[in-house]
């Protein structure tokens, strides 16, 4: 473990507000909103805001403000924060992000997830908390090989968890995160006291008999899931089957970085008429700066070409998830891309002890509801503490 610190320098700031001022903007088609992709009226103004009024050092300081490391695991370095709890009995915990998301997801919950006394909270719900960005993503690139499958990736946070002492932890989730959590709850499960994620896919089989006792509600999961693959997964079809013709732009053009990611941050977010309304403006633009500012687009694109056999971009389904032999927990947003069904959920996995279906947020649980995040993960030690 090598003590890490956020330092940007200030060519390449620079040089993105340079970039920023010169883009070439294509024709846009009026009064189609953003059902053929962002709208150019909000990403110029967006991307002016980016320019003039952002303050990325703003963000690094509050980066900065907690314990980083760099380390190498499996030949990759890798991005950690690790903030240790004052409380003595505090239990250890293991957050994964996903795409287009990173460590920066959870900044906010870092403090009371640790310090819940601090932040009028019950001690006894403290959390030792350790934040590793992706192969590939952020600080954890850009890497130079493939191969980086989430069975690696889950068995890479397994060595990281030893490597800092801890021999019992709670991996949680969300997007590529949660699939890393459950695979470390199947193939750690000596080590994993629980499993928690807040984004869970339930696809069919195929066997009709499965869907027999669905009611309407379930239904209309199965519905919304449908609709996801036929007009929201193209992201993933390319991500996975062209990263590097897709990275060229993204690492060349802030403007297309800002419209790959904010179009997405808008689409599974708990918003209606701009991401806005579900994420901070100047979380929205760190989480894009970051990719910005490590060139990282294109390999945390390759995450996706390395994982293709698990994503659902054919016609045949991709292999399930396995089993966790332990204790699973739930969060279910309602805006989230697509919500599991949890009879189909339990049939793979018996042992879920806590499914929560949440009044609000999307996708980026942490950074939309924090509070209910931060609650879900206190509830979900407490359920396991009882059992």
């Amino acid at each position: 473990m090598r003590p890490f610190r956020v330092g940007i320098p200030q060519e390449a700031l620079d040089d993105l507000r340079a970039r920023l001022g010169s883009a070439r903007w294509p024709a846009e088609v009026p009064d189609t909103g953003w059902s053929r992709g962002v709208p150019q009226s909000y990403l110029r103004e967006l991307a002016a805001y980016w320019r003039d009024g952002y303050d990325w050092r703003a963000t690094e300081a509050r980066i900065n403000a907690f314990p980083q490391f760099m380390t190498v695991i499996d030949g990759a370095d890798i991005h950690v924060l690790h903030v240790r709890s004052p409380e003595p009995d505090a239990v250890p915990l293991l957050l994964t992000h996903g795409w287009p998301g990173s460590f920066i997801e959870f900044l906010d919950v870092i403090g009371p997830l640790t310090d819940p006394r601090a932040h009028g909270g019950d001690p006894a719900d403290a959390f030792h908390v350790v934040v590793p960005s992706l192969p590939g993503f952020g600080f954890s690139g850009p890497l130079t090989e493939h191969g980086w499958t989430l069975p690696r990736v889950a068995g890479m946070w397994a060595e990281l968890m030893a490597s800092l002492g801890y021999d019992r932890y709670l991996p949680q989730g969300g997007d590529l995160g949660a699939s890393v959590a459950i695979l470390l709850g199947a193939t750690d499960p000596e080590h994993v006291l629980g499993t928690h994620v807040n984004f869970l896919f339930t696809a069919p089989s195929g066997d009709p008999a499965e869907l027999a006792d669905l009611d309407a509600a379930d239904l209309a999961r199965l519905q919304r899931l449908g609709a996801f693959a036929d007009d929201g997964s193209g992201y993933m079809k390319l991500l996975a089957t062209r990263p590097q013709s897709l990275g060229y732009g993204l690492t060349d053009s802030p403007i297309g970085q800002l419209a790959w990611n904010v179009e997405k941050f808008y689409e599974w977010s708990d918003a209606e008429k701009s991401p806005e309304e579900a994420i901070d403006r100047d979380t929205l633009l760190a989480q894009v700066s970051l990719y910005w500012l490590t060139g990282t687009a294109g390999t945390a694109g390759h995450l996706y070409a390395d994982n293709a056999a698990f994503m659902p971009i054919t016609s045949a389904p991709p292999p399930p998830l396995p089993s966790v032999p332990g204790p699973l927990g739930v969060t279910v947003y309602p805006a989230d891309l697509a919500q599991p069904i949890r009879r189909l959920a339990e049939r793979r996995n018996p042992r879920i002890v806590r499914w929560t279906e949440a009044e609000r947020g999307g996708h980026f649980a942490a950074m939309e509801q924090p509070e209910l995040f931060v609650a879900e993960l206190r509830a979900f030690r407490r359920t396991l503490e009882a059992r």
